[in-house]
C-alpha cells in the first residue's frame, strides 16, 4: 500500500520537547502525526522520534522521504 500524500511541501513546526509519532501512512486527521487510524490495515508503520530540546523542525508531508519523518526535499518530486 502507498502511503497518501497529504501535503506536497513539508510541515514546518516548533516542537517542544517529548515524544512524537509521525504519521506515516498520510491519512491521519491529526497530520502530520499519527492518530492510530492505521492499525492492522496497512501495512505502513508511524515513525516515532523524541527530541530533547524545543526545535523548528520540517516533518515530510509527501511521506516519500527518504529520512523518514524529516523533509529531505523529495516532494520536489510531485510539484
Amino acid at each position: 500500500m502507498e502511503p497518501k500524500i497529504p501535503q506536497k511541501g513539508p510541515y514546518v513546526l516548533e516542537l517542544k520537547p517529548g515524544t512524537y509519532w509521525w504519521c506515516a501512512r498520510g491519512r491521519s486527521k491529526n497530520q502530520p502525526f499519527c492518530d492510530g487510524s492505521h492499525k492492522g490495515n496497512s501495512g505502513i508503520e508511524s515513525v516515532n522520534f523524541e527530541l530533547d530540546q524545543g526545535v523548528k523542525w520540517a516533518l515530510c508531508g509527501c511521506r516519500h522521504s527518504t529520512n523518514k519523518s524529516r523533509n529531505d526535499g523529495t516532494h520536489k518530486k510531485f510539484l
